[in-house]
């Protein structure tokens, strides 16, 4: 999932030079990922290990809704534990690749913040769920079914992407572009497909979907923005709607804006008492004009990131040129 080449000409947010990097699998592909996301693939790769050695470990660090309470130090292990090896590596590439898109812009505590707070909300919801549908379905194995891994708090990076660069054509083959917005509706989408095919949706389509539901709770509503000292991402551009396509917004608009008066209307509503209180001018970061603002500087934050990398590969090949010359003489 990187950006295609139609991009480097129309992205809005100019990204062109940075992630055609990216694309064209150059110099620095494999290289750059950030110390955090570094350790925090060791973490993956150690929770692994650990339940591959120690199998019984499965019972108290993964999500087993019978025995949460009181284990519930696994509502925050869980996320962190791959029961399989396709999925540790899956994680584990799109922490490193994705995290080195997301974590310049946001910064290490913000980025390292993200992901504990949509681990930890993510397994709520997946705790929540699975004892609701356990007392109406009566099946013991909504609650008996481990449930864990990285994936939620992935796809919540997507999410993100999504905030950031919402334009940005994305290359998913090579025959198929599209824009970076419509990442994790595409993600729940297929994953949805495949669970009608497999019987162990229920370990991983819970976790993705509260994953992408719980991220844009958090930057909709919680995400501090240090430029104007206020919370969330209240463009348009954000809403909860705009996950789906344009025919089915009128039908998604009504529902959503009911969950959000029950489950997050005083967000937003202390902002705006803070903005009336400050004498009615509308809040900074409360149009798109301020949402665009803050994608800018995300985008040449990346964009200088990459060039450093660039400009680095450059001189360690130039230096390496300079040595063998002077081994020649």
């Amino acid at each position: 999932m990187f950006p295609g080449t139609a991009a480097a000409e129309t992205g809005p947010l100019r990204l062109p030079s940075a992630l055609l990097e990216l694309a064209h699998f150059g110099p620095n592909f494999f290289s750059g990922f950030t110390r955090l996301c570094k350790g925090l693939a060791l973490v993956l790769a150690g929770g692994y290990a650990l339940v591959q050695i120690f199998p019984t470990a499965v019972a108290y660090l993964t999500l087993i809704p019978a025995r949460t309470i009181p284990f519930v130090w696994n509502l925050i292990t869980a996320g962190y534990i791959e029961q399989s090896l396709p999925r540790v590596i899956i994680s584990t590439l799109g922490l490193l690749f994705i995290g080195k898109l997301l974590e310049p812009i946001w910064g290490p505590k913000e980025f390292m913040k993200f992901i504990l707070v949509v681990n930890f909300l993510t397994s709520v919801c997946v705790f929540v769920t699975a004892i609701a549908l356990y007392y109406i379905t009566r099946q013991e194995s909504y609650l008996y079914v481990p449930v864990s891994g990285f994936h939620g708090v992935v796809s919540g990076f997507l999410v993100g992407i999504k905030q950031i660069m919402p334009d940005q054509e994305v290359g998913l083959i090579s025959v198929l572009r599209i824009n970076a917005k419509w990442l994790p509706s595409l993600l729940v989408l297929l994953s949805i497909a495949v669970s009608l095919f497999t019987e162990e949706a229920l370990s991983y389509l819970p976790t993705l979907i509260f994953g992408i539901y719980t991220s844009w709770i958090y930057l909709r509503y919680l995400q501090k923005k240090p430029e104007t000292n206020l919370r969330g991402d209240p463009s348009d551009d954000f809403a909860f709607s705009a996950f789906f396509p344009e025919f089915l917004r009128p039908i998604v608009g009504p529902i959503a804006s009911v969950f959000h008066r029950l489950l997050c209307g005083r967000f937003e509503i202390s902002d705006q008492d803070k903005g009336s209180r400050e004498g009615g001018s509308p809040l900074p970061g409360s149009d798109p004009i301020e949402a665009s603002r803050r994608r800018e500087r995300g985008a040449r934050a990346l964009e200088q990131r990459l060039a450093a990398e660039k400009l680095s590969a450059a001189d360690s090949v130039g230096g390496t040129s300079r040595g063998d010359g002077v081994d020649n003489v």
